[in-house]
């Protein structure tokens, strides 16, 4: 299926097609692309519904009143197969209502024998790359937010015919590596029944004067995840020996930089689990440290403009004020070591070598400051920044009894992806993500955690699951295989004349629109809006007693029994792109 045919563009198609006309008449020799012509849905559903602001939003070009120029789009809008009626209403909005007939029919071309989606013309090879959460500890809140954000833009992306690839970036290199070495060191030696303190004020002491002293660095991990960390070593007495033989001949670094090595690849598996608990499989665990294994973050200076780059006060400095940047950057200090921004441009220099055409980041709340930094480097080296996108995934505030719960990661004291799954219990995937996707993601977002466990249909992601299993309960009750129901073209007059069977038609026939405006505009949560919605339109239709199919019999039942089964395909195609189960039996289905 092709954008163009969707039903809201079919609409505007006509509103093109009016307007023309009618500048035409007025003899005002503009071209269509001189005035703002767009379709949006009817605020109000009594007056259409779909809606035009073409007469007020430009009145200044044609220099009459809206009332005068809806008027006269009116006369010239004459598509009796496609509109029940057009309209006007106050102060300039063209009303446009569907004919009953043709949704329907339509309805039965993009929702049969398969769902289809809307495609865009031109498709791009993707490298979506999210999550991407340190290797120092679990993963927190915001990753899952993340987690959630990012498959379902995935779906939703190959939903237009995009290819996608997922991909999470391993930061396993590094100072803060490093210091998590240092920190199962530290709780190595409690194991064995030393004492050892935490450093509270910084200060220009070693590293190893402060493994000696037995002090954890005021900058490393002081989480109990450390503990289980070093528990899990232990237990393997090749690995203890090793690790002892170190300590014993005070060898620090060899010593550090393998406990740093096996805490990251600890974190990493445990990190994994999560993501499929959750749901979320990526195609590749990108390493940072075989970026540097490589060469390939040495040679980020050859890569950029040599106009972008220069020696200040000996440390090398990408220019990136010159991309917007509100200063100039360190890409290597004094001492030859690469900053992160280094390793960070020969990454993504990496991800358009390996042939994608399009990256997508989404990062975290605190890297608003980076983003121009790192586009200035993508243009520098010679790709449109219009080829790279950041999104972000903000703050998650978890609410209980109404009052925020307090985190914080260095100290161990955060819930983490897995404490939510387990507090959520057997439907913590779908709720998770549910709740996760229902608003903009640049928006931080309270997340009601007694609202989420409750499982009755005040939960919104119940609510819209009810919906799809009442449908599976219903032909069920009538032994009626939804897989081998026969598909019906045929539509009597009158059968779509009650407002509970219009709406519900409508909202179905909206689908592939809807999913093609989420995916456009990589915002998930749109989709959560129409599901809800969908589920409500057919609560109204399900409670109204005319409604009752069992009740029916011949082609007013088949019609409904095919109204709704168009309802389960839009619920359950909706829920699978954001990753949500959509459930043939609940206990309430009944109800």
């Amino acid at each position: 299926m092709k954008a163009n045919q969707l039903l809201k563009n079919l609409v505007l198609k006509e509103l093109e097609t009016a307007v023309s006309i009618y500048i035409s008449k007025l003899n005002l020799n503009l071209p269509l692309s001189d005035f703002k012509i767009r379709i949006e849905y009817s605020r109000d559903e009594k007056f259409g519904d779909y809606s035009t602001p073409f007469a007020l939003e430009n009145k200044n070009v044609f220099k009459l009143n809206p009332k005068e120029i809806a008027e006269g789009l009116l006369a010239e809008i004459k598509n009796d197969t496609l509109f029940e009626f057009v309209t006007f209403s106050p102060p300039g909005f063209i009303n446009f209502r569907i004919r009953s007939y043709f949704l329907f029919q339509y309805t039965n071309q993009v929702m049969s024998p398969v769902v289809s989606f809307a495609k865009t013309e031109i498709t791009e090879s993707i490298l979506l790359e999210f999550v991407s959460a340190n290797p120092t500890g679990p993963m927190n809140i915001v990753s899952a937010r993340s987690a959630a954000y990012g498959d379902a833009l995935g779906n939703l992306l190959s939903s237009l015919g995009h290819s996608v690839k997922r991909e999470f970036y391993v930061n396993d290199y590094g100072n803060q590596v490093y210091l998590l070495g240092v920190a199962v060191l530290l709780r190595i030696f409690e194991s064995k029944g030393e004492t050892i303190t935490f450093q509270e004020e910084e200060s220009n002491e070693s590293i190893f004067s402060l493994i000696e002293k037995r002090i954890l660095p005021k900058e490393s991990y002081r989480g109990e995840y450390i503990k289980d960390i070093a528990s899990e070593l232990l237990s393997d007495s090749s690995l203890s020996k090793k690790v002892g033989d170190w300590i014993q001949n005070q060898n620090w670094e060899d010593c550090v930089q393998f406990l740093a090595k096996y805490a990251v690849n600890y974190n990493l598996s445990r990190q994994k689990e999560d993501l499929q608990l959750f749901g979320v499989a990526f195609d590749q665990f990108y390493s940072e440290r075989s970026l540097h294994d490589a060469g390939e973050v040495e040679k980020v200076p050859s890569l950029l403009r040599k106009e972008d780059v220069t020696t200040i006060d000996g440390k090398l400095h990408f220019l990136s004020t010159n991309y917007g940047d509100d200063k100039d950057r360190v890409i290597r200090r004094e001492d030859g070591r690469p900053t992160y921004l280094m390793a960070d441009i020969a990454y993504h220099f990496d991800k358009y070598k390996r042939g994608f055409t399009k990256l997508i980041d989404i990062w975290g709340p605190d890297h608003y400051g980076y983003i121009a930094r790192l586009k200035g480097a993508v243009e520098s080296f010679g790709k449109s920044k219009d080829s790279f996108l950041v999104l972000i995934a903000q703050q998650v505030n978890l609410i209980e009894n109404k009052e925020k719960v307090k985190m914080s990661k260095r100290l161990g004291i955060f819930q983490t992806m897995r404490d939510l799954l387990a507090y959520l219990g057997k439907n913590g995937k779908d709720v998770g993500r549910y709740f996760f996707l229902m608003r903009s993601s640049d928006a931080p977002l309270d997340f009601d955690l007694d609202l989420a466990k409750d499982e009755s249909d005040k939960n919104p992601v119940f609510y819209i699951q009810y919906a799809h299993a009442r449908i599976c309960s219903i032909f069920r009750e009538l032994q009626i295989s939804i897989n081998e129901w026969k598909l019906l073209t045929n539509i009597k007059a009158n059968m779509f004349e009650s407002e509970e069977r219009l709406r519900l038609l409508f909202w179905v026939a909206r689908f592939q629109e809807e999913v093609y405006d989420t995916a456009t505009n990589l915002e998930p949560h749109r989709l959560t809006n129409y599901l809800q919605s969908l589920s409500k339109a057919f609560t109204k239709f399900y409670s109204h007693k005319d409604n009752r199919i069992k009740d029916k019999q011949g082609d007013e039942r088949d019609q409904l029994l095919l109204l709704i089964l168009y309802t389960k395909l839009a619920l359950s195609s909706g829920l699978e792109l954001l990753g949500i189960s959509a459930p043939e039996k609940m206990s309430k289905e009944e109800v």
